[in-house]
Formats: C-alpha cells, structure tokens, sequence
C-alpha cells in the first residue's frame, strides 16, 4: 500500500490504544482470581484477543459488553484442560506467560502460534520453570512451538536473570503463585514491572526491593477493576512524528508513564525533543503528553535503560536519522528475537529509504543527519516495523510503498486512520 503524506506537522489531540501489555495482564489476573474482574479500555488488537480466546479455552467466562471487558475468575484451581491446542497468535506476551501458569496446573495442554511466533524462542521461559518442576518441551524436544505441558507441582525457587526480560519474569512469577514456599527473582536490570503492580493491585502480596523480588505461592487472588491507560509504545510514533515535522502541536491523551516504560522519553529528551507533561494521574501512571517539533542530536543509548524501551528502538532509529550526529544503540540483543530479527529489518528498511545505518550484533549506529526519499519497504510481518516506516514516510515528498502493512492490526488496528486525522 502507499504511506499517508503531509506537507507539514502533526497538529490536534488524539488518545492512542490501550497498552497492550497491560490488557493482556488484565485478562490473565482476572482469570486467576475470584470474583468479577472488570476491565475498562481493553485493546481490542490481535495479540491481545489471542490472550481472551486462550482462557475462554482454557473454561474462563469472559465477556465483551462493547464498553467493557468483564472477566469471571474462579481462581487457579478452577482453570480447565483445553480441548485442543491453545492458540497464542501472533502474541509472545500471550505464549510466554501463560506457560507460567500452565506449568502448575494439574493437566496437560498444549500452546503454539503463527507461524513467526513457532519461531521465536522458548527456553529462556522454559529453563526457569523446570527449575521449580515444571515440565515442558518444545517441538522435537527443542526450544520452539508448540509447547507441550505436563502440568507439575512446582516448588519455590531463587532464580537470577540472565537476560532483562519482563516476559520471563512474569512467567516465573505466575508459576511462583503457584508454587509450594518463596521464589525471589533476582534481576539484571529493571524490566516493565506490570506483573508486580498488579499482584498488589489484585490483592497479593510480593516484595520488590530494587533488582530482588520475592513472592509466596498459595496465595488468594481478588477479582478488580482495572482502567487500562494508552500505550506508550503506540504513543511512540507520534512523539517522533510531532518532534521531526515542522509546526508540529500535538497533545495525546492519558498515557500511561509507568517509570519502568518511559525510557523513550528520557531518550528524546536526551536528543532534544520538546515533550511536556500535564494531567498527571498518579493512580494509573498516566499523563498527557505535548509535543512540539524540536530538532535532534545524537546520543548513545545502552545499559540499564535498553528494557525500558526496547520495544521503541526501531522509531528511536527513524529519530536519530534526523538527529545531528551519531546515535549509537547497544546491548540491545533482544531485538533480534522479537517478531522479526528488528535490529536486521530497522537498518534494512531505512537503507532503502537513504537512512545510514550499520547493523551491529546488539544494536545499531545510525549517523544523522540523512534525508530520506521514496521506496519499496517491508514491515517483515511485525508491527512495529511497519508503523515505524509509516512515520519515515511522512519525512519525505515521495511515494513509499510498504508491504505486509495487515501487521500493523497486531496491536493498532486504527494506526492510519489516526494518524491521517492529525495530518
């Protein structure tokens, strides 16, 4: 298809979806809990109805009355064997997760995706669940999907990161629910903590202090009311957008700001970027953000602050080719196994576009600043790669076609009709 132009900035105000990793964690809390469970501002994108059709399989009654979601947990011990293969989709989140929980169910099941999903590495969630007794294995007795469970006792244990992953952690810690005595999870840096606010938020108790986090099994979850904020790492594009397109005034609504997710606005504000915010609401951690157009220096980005935008880097990368100077990004491994290999594909697609960019084994070092111009590009099948060409799109004055843009529905169903009201 061909990419939206503009002659000039992003003006208006807009509300961007739901954040998705807290939608999916809505409905699995919901579901291990007792009583209703209410969820207000549910993203209604693939990967998160592939988390709503796990537990409806799984014998969780889970109602959309248009507004909201509303989800009937009967608590762990209540869940039911599927009587057929569980279908994450497209959703990482979803496969990585649920494993947690399915590890110490007392019934076996099974779990797979699409096709880039079977793909996508298990061991790193797999390792750790054995460890507290889970028994699980791979395709061939490998890493990959689908993922076989035997559902086991599982036992408390301490365990150490190996990698910054908010995904393992929240697999650990929902088998650690589970578990018979402590598991304390020891992190290497600080990944999104979603997992750990709703535990308290759902009536658990769980220690956090600093990179250690220490949690009990038997415990009795409660049925809550959740308000989910927007997503930040939709709201992504348009902060980029609004800071590269000249006469740029651009409000988005009640994002959320949770500390663990805002590295990209300490990033841009690093490189310069002009980002205000107002109508803070502590409760949720959300705020609205103004953003005006700035202009851009390089910086270097690696170290502690890689998990809390790791998702942002492709756009951080479209930013920093208009940035003056060398961007450098490190120790940003995890990029390659996202949906696609996103270090390879981000540096591949920009190429195209007149962006300099050199693929590294952890990252990328991008010199700025390059102007861009038309194209053919791909979004690989991942969504994130596709609205980061969208947005590429709008910083030049000729035609950009971009393959497989049906991606983009993965977590933004509504992303160009969005974006085309603020242009």
């Amino acid at each position: 298809m061909k990419l939206l132009k503009t002659k000039a900035g992003l003006t208006g105000e807009l509300t961007v979806p739901a954040d998705k990793s807290i939608s999916h964690r809505s409905i699995m809390f919901g579901a291990i809990s007792h009583g209703k469970t209410t969820v207000h501002n549910f993203l209604r994108a693939e990967d998160c109805l592939s988390t709503v059709a796990v537990f409806k399989a799984l014998g969780v009654t889970v109602h959309d009355d248009g507004t909201d979601i509303i989800v009937e947990g009967k608590g762990f011990d209540q869940l039911q064997a599927p009587n057929n293969m569980l279908d994450a989709g497209n959703s990482g989140t979803t496969l990585r997760l649920v494993l947690g929980i399915l590890a110490g169910q007392p019934f076996n099941s099974k779990i797979a995706g699409d096709a880039s999903l079977n793909r996508r590495p298990m061991e790193r969630v797999m390792g750790p669940l054995r460890k507290m007794g889970g028994n699980l294995q791979g395709k061939t007795g490998g890493e990959f999907p689908p993922i076989e469970v035997q559902g086991s006792e599982l036992s408390g244990i301490t365990y150490e990161m190996t990698i910054a992953s908010a995904q393992v952690k929240s697999a650990i810690l929902f088998a650690a629910l589970q578990a018979d005595g402590l598991t304390t999870i020891i992190e290497k840096e600080k990944s999104r903590n979603h997992t750990e606010e709703m535990i308290k938020q759902f009536g658990g108790e769980i220690l956090v202090e600093d990179k250690t986090i220490t949690v009990s099994g038997g415990q009795k979850l409660t049925g809550q009311e959740v308000t989910v904020p927007g997503d930040i790492s939709s709201a992504a594009f348009y902060l980029v957008a609004a800071t590269l397109l000249p006469e740029s005034d651009l409000r988005l609504n009640h994002v959320g700001v949770n500390p663990t997710r805002t590295g990209i606005l300490d990033v841009l504000a690093e490189m310069g970027a002009d980002i205000q915010h107002v109508a803070l609401d502590k409760k949720n951690q959300a705020a609205d953000l103004l953003i005006k157009t700035a202009a851009l220096k390089g910086t270097e980005i690696g170290g502690e602050i890689i998990p809390r935008l790791i998702d942002e880097l492709p756009i951080i990368a479209l930013a920093a080719t208009q940035a003056e100077g060398t961007t450098v990004i490190r120790d940003a491994q995890e990029l390659k196994v996202k949906e696609t290999n996103r270090i390879d594909a981000t540096a591949l697609e920009l190429n195209k576009l007149g962006a300099n960019i050199e693929a590294t084994d952890d990252g990328m070092i991008i010199h700025g600043p390059t102007p861009l111009h038309g194209g053919v590009v791909d979004s690989h099948g991942d969504h994130r790669i596709g609205m980061m060409l969208q947005i590429a799109a709008l910083l030049t004055d000729e035609t950009v076609e971009l393959n497989n843009p049906e991606a983009i529905n993965i977590s933004y169903p509504d992303f160009f009709t969005d974006l085309s009201s603020l242009i």
